[in-house]
């Protein structure tokens, strides 16, 4: 029986996956559901739709990306004061209307939390890439501006976490609130006992915040009854911790752009699902 060569063809159009973060906005782009390009620009609250739309041509041009074959977007922010920006401009400059991770949107992630509306879609956006890819239960840490812990139990419900001060987030911290101690840049040091200040800086962030990962996962895993669960990490700064300490299972750097695909999936296609979140 002949085949349509229509039908037979792979789908070649584009998602447009955004994550809006408090450092830096991550931007992908899928295509049948693969990641085929990414990248990061500055999270900058001044910034007007015009100028965010030019940013964002300059990165698909570099890239040579025919912005004609995206055919859907999907967004997440913990800013709010971005989401009118980065909306508009999608649907001035590339004819998108961004479905957008809130209450409400179907994730195929049940939330066990006394307010949903509290939550931050980033915790959310990582947790259902983790859950699809690795399966339940886990623990997810995000290394970011902010630290999270996030439990996601055997049923797929995500049932809590922590959030600490990040690791970059603790340096400017100690440089802005101090008369001498200056902001060094992350490298890890070998020892604790330091023989200069910017050194002692770089050991007594890297090794303090390992340390408190550490703690808090065995804490966790003592509260939950449960030492063998997995843990994941994600982030741009899990490397640093990771060459400290081996106290992670799995380390994903993509997961909030995965997760992002993966809820455009469940809000456009035809599924029945019964957890939203």
């Amino acid at each position: 029986m002949s085949t349509d060569n229509n039908e037979a063809k792979i789908n070649r159009d584009y998602v447009l996956a955004i994550d809006v973060g408090n450092t830096n906005i991550k931007i992908g782009l899928f295509c049948n559901n693969v990641l085929v390009a990414s990248w990061r620009m500055g999270t900058d609250i001044r910034r007007t739709a015009d100028e965010t739309a030019t940013v964002i041509n300059q990165l698909f041009a570099s890239s040579s990306i025919d912005t004609s074959r995206i055919k859907g977007s999907v967004m997440s922010s913990v800013i709010p004061q971005l989401n009118y920006t980065m909306q508009h401009a999608l649907e001035y400059y590339f004819n998108l209307r961004p479905i957008v991770v809130e209450v409400g949107i179907k994730t195929g992630l049940s939330i066990k939390y006394e307010n949903p509306k509290e939550l931050g879609s980033d915790r959310i956006i990582d947790c259902v890439a983790a859950l699809k890819k690795y399966g339940a239960p886990f623990i997810l840490v995000d290394f970011g501006t902010a630290t999270t812990y996030n439990v996601v139990n055997g049923k797929g419900e995500f049932i809590g976490g922590c959030i600490t001060a990040g690791i970059k987030m603790s340096i400017e911290a100690l440089a802005n609130s101090t008369a001498q101690l200056p902001m060094v840049e992350l490298v890890r040091q070998q020892k604790l006992v330091a023989t200069s200040t910017i050194k002692g800086l770089q050991a007594g962030i890297i090794y303090g915040k390992s340390g408190e990962a550490e703690y808090i996962l065995r804490c966790i895993k003592e509260e939950i009854g449960d030492n063998n669960i997995k843990v994941i990490a994600t982030g741009g700064l899990a490397q640093l911790i990771i060459q400290q300490q081996p106290i992670f299972d799995i380390m994903d750097r993509e997961l909030s752009l995965e997760g992002l695909n993966i809820i455009y999936n469940l809000n456009t296609i035809n599924r029945k699902e019964t957890r939203d979140y």
